[in-house]
């Protein structure tokens, strides 16, 4: 049975610009809250005994410390992670006598020196990846070039990963203002294995219509990218599942420093698969009859 994946392009770019339009405006409000891998900081984690005490209880107890704003994060029954302002020795240990009955499992200081040289690079990351992937998108696809251009391919990819990284980063921006969960490196590695994953499944989408068009496969661009669509949906939703299986396994088993790299890993594949599917090619093939509307009109 063939879907006809086009019929309804309208209806998706509504639904993909609704989410970007709904994660710029959260992160335009609410911000990122990064954590001191970024600006610098320490972390301690302990575990209680006993029964853990609540947050505002173990903010209270640490205020007259000065601490600055200190970030508690719960993990498993009895233990929690804190992040606060970089402290020393001195104050570490006045941390611990205050949170009575807990014990010390880690603690690490990162200076702010560090943090800003690491925000710095990881920018300068995130944009060199974009463009390598643009620039060999275009590149694989240069024999493409008849009825959409080779560097187009590159566009549409380009605007399939800005849906798949902006919606994640919209979701931790949430997160981040109601349950103080904050941007690390292990997010970061997740957002950028995103990308890499994302492209993955477009340029299958991509490269199967290729092929297709070679072999002049469909009577049409638009039933070209149809039948090339619906070829590659078994192999894009079998990959992205059993992807999914492992991250859901690691996000509920794996403890609180892969929870929350797992997370940014499933909502980043899942917008990725859609927007391979459902965004990408179908933006072609809309691209395509818009330019030749205008050239009709002309």
């Amino acid at each position: 049975m063939s879907i006809n994946f086009l019929k309804y392009s309208k209806i998706y770019f509504i639904f993909s610009g609704l989410l970007i339009t709904a994660a710029i405006v959260c992160l335009f409000i609410f911000g990122l809250k990064t954590g001191i891998d970024f600006t610098g900081g320490s972390i301690l984690e302990v575990e209680y005994k006993e029964a853990r005490p609540a947050n505002q209880e173990i903010k209270e107890t640490l205020a007259e410390l000065e601490l600055g704003e200190v970030y508690l994060q719960p993990t498993g029954e009895q233990g929690v992670i804190l992040r606060m302002k970089d402290i020393n020795e001195d104050t570490h240990q006045k941390v611990l006598e205050k949170l009575e009955g807990a014990e010390e499992l880690r603690f690490e200081s990162i200076g702010p020196v560090i943090g800003r040289e690491l925000k710095d690079k990881t920018k300068i990351v995130v944009i060199l990846s974009l463009l390598a992937i643009v620039s060999y998108i275009a590149l694989v696809f240069r024999r493409v070039s008849r009825p959409i251009a080779s560097w187009q391919y590159g566009l549409s990819s380009l605007l399939a990963l800005f849906h798949d990284v902006l919606i994640p980063l919209g979701i931790f921006s949430l997160l981040g203002k109601f349950y103080e969960i904050q941007i690390t490196i292990p997010v970061v590695v997740a957002l950028l294995t995103v990308l890499g994953y994302s492209i993955n499944n477009t340029v299958v989408v991509f490269d199967r219509i290729r092929e297709n068009l070679l072999k002049r496969v469909g009577g049409t661009y638009e039933e070209t990218v149809n039948i090339s669509l619906n070829q590659t949906l078994t192999r894009s939703l079998n990959t992205s599942l059993t992807t999914l299986f492992v991250l859901v396994a690691i996000f509920f088993f794996g403890g609180e420093t892969l929870k929350y790299f797992a997370l940014a890993l499933i909502i980043g594949i899942v917008a990725g698969t859609y927007s391979s599917l459902f965004l990408a090619s179908p933006v072609l093939a809309k691209w395509l009859k818009w330019r030749e509307r205008v050239r009709e009109r002309v």
